[in-house]
């Protein structure tokens, strides 16, 4: 999916030169694939914020979004998308098929739908489900699909990317089993008080390299939902 420059402008669309800001910040702090770094710099991050945040929206900041949630900080999302494509340099859309646990405003989102084939994002909480939805289709995004559950769920379905914005205390067993062979998950893991970005590559049927890449915070990954 390519980025439509007409759907980008809106009100709160700030000058190019603060989103360019942005992107050199990223850059110093290792974002180094161009893909990223120009999807990074053409999505309107300030639709996804309640107008009273949207000056704020390039900055490189995580910022609230209600229901005691909040949108990652921009270096965050781009770390996590530049880990999923990176074995494939070359290609627009690297990304066949991808799993999202954690809606929230649908910034993240909107990132994996420009890089993946097909988008699957499970949100809990009904009303930023909603809302995400409405931005998406705004935004004429038509490869993303949304399920209304807590990500325990997840059937028989293999993705080749799983991203998670919630973060359990160890990578769960169910989502390794997602991944097809050769397929990345993404996701924060631990506690409230400290959390490690982890990505782990399904090399085999039973075999899986974990890494860790850095100390992050992010909402604890809970069951249940809310309507």
């Amino acid at each position: 999916m390519s980025l439509d420059k007409d759907n980008l402008q809106g009100q709160g669309m700030t000058s190019l030169r603060t989103r360019q800001r942005l992107i050199e910040r990223l850059t110093e702090k290792g974002i180094s694939d161009v893909r990223v770094l120009e999807a990074m710099r053409d999505s309107p991050r300030h639709l996804f914020l309640d107008e009273a945040l949207a000056t704020r929206a390039y900055e490189d900041l995580s910022l609230p979004i209600g229901y005691q949630q909040t949108i990652s900080q921009p270096y965050i999302v781009a770390r996590m998308t530049e880990c999923l494509i990176s074995d494939d340099r070359l290609s627009e859309t690297p990304l066949e098929n991808t799993l999202e646990i954690g809606t929230g405003c649908g910034y993240q989102t909107y990132l994996l739908s420009i890089f993946s084939k097909k988008v699957t994002t499970i949100e809990r909480i009904e009303p930023l489900q909603i809302k995400a939805k409405n931005i998406l289709k705004n935004l004429k995004v038509n490869n993303v699909s949304f399920k209304f559950d807590d990500g325990n769920n997840l059937g028989q379905q293999q993705y080749d990317a799983i991203l998670s914005a919630a973060a359990p205390f160890e990578v769960p067993q169910n989502l390794k089993e997602r991944l097809s062979i050769g397929g990345k998950l993404v996701l924060p893991v631990g506690n409230n008080e400290q959390q490690v970005l982890t990505l782990v590559k399904r090399i085999s049927e039973d075999e899986f390299l974990e890494e860790k890449l850095e100390e992050v915070m992010f909402v604890p990954l809970l069951k249940g939902v809310v309507s």
